[in-house]
């Protein structure tokens, strides 16, 4: 096994159909420790799809998901989650009536860790955050973007060596996305991980992000730097269409 698979979460030529409805028609991307990459599309191109095959929601039609160089194509949520695939969701889905801890708690307790040490990692989490304060408020009782950034600090219990966060500035206010943005910048270097940015705002992907994938219609567009990906012609058609684009 070469260094770059014992290193890689991807998918390789993955399909997934509804029935008739083909969500994803032969999507390929590769997600690297120790750096943030992209996910960007319109709306309805298939990036949460691709994520839930990622981390085991969603079974592929077709096509592979490898980690590590072993093919995990089969395995649930919970099996990703202990071999080291973490990920946030659209919406928080806190613990309402447990305090932010308990909820960081819950997840670090289940990668096997016991009590005391879940304790340790939970607040040692929190507080890198600079969210130690909120460590006894319940969940039901956060702000909007208290609960984004939590429902970030409660993936990163899992002690993932890759994060796959979907859309975690959706809703957030400039200052607020700001403060989101330095935080995934920083996550690589200091859990030795590597993240996938699902978002659609795009200063957020522009600001943090190394690669960026395309996908469009369920396809894979594009891939490149942050600058390539913006200047590619396919790209501003798809999100701009073809006169608005052509100007």
């Amino acid at each position: 096994m070469n260094q770059l698979a014992e290193n890689s979460l991807e998918t390789r030529n993955v399909h997934v159909a509804f029935g008739g409805i083909h969500a994803l028609s032969g999507v390929d991307i590769t997600i690297k420790t120790g750096m943030v990459q992209g996910l960007i599309g319109p709306n309805g191109a298939g990036k949460t799809t691709l994520v839930n095959v990622l981390s085991g929601f969603q079974k592929p039609t077709r096509g592979h998901v490898v980690l590590n160089g072993k093919d995990v194509s089969g395995d649930g949520p919970q099996k990703l989650a202990r071999a080291g695939v973490g990920r946030s969701f659209q919406a928080a889905r806190l613990f309402q009536d447990m305090s932010v801890e308990q909820n960081l708690m819950t997840a670090a307790i289940g990668t096997g860790l016991n009590k005391a040490d879940a304790i340790i990692r939970s607040r040692e989490i929190l507080d890198w955050m600079g969210l130690g304060h909120h460590g006894a408020v319940l969940g039901g009782a956060l702000s909007y973007g208290d609960e984004r950034r939590i429902s970030i600090a409660r993936a990163l219990a899992l002690h993932p060596k890759f994060l796959l966060l979907d859309e975690p500035a959706s809703g957030m206010n400039a200052e607020e996305s700001q403060n989101l943005m330095s935080i995934i910048r920083a996550i690589p270097a200091h859990f030795n991980c590597g993240v996938l940015l699902i978002e659609h705002n795009m200063e957020v992907i522009m600001g943090v992000c190394e690669h960026v994938y395309v996908v469009d219609g369920g396809r894979s567009l594009a891939n490149g730097t942050p600058r390539e990906v913006q200047d590619n012609p396919d790209v501003r058609r798809a999100y701009l269409g073809e006169e608005d684009a052509a100007a």
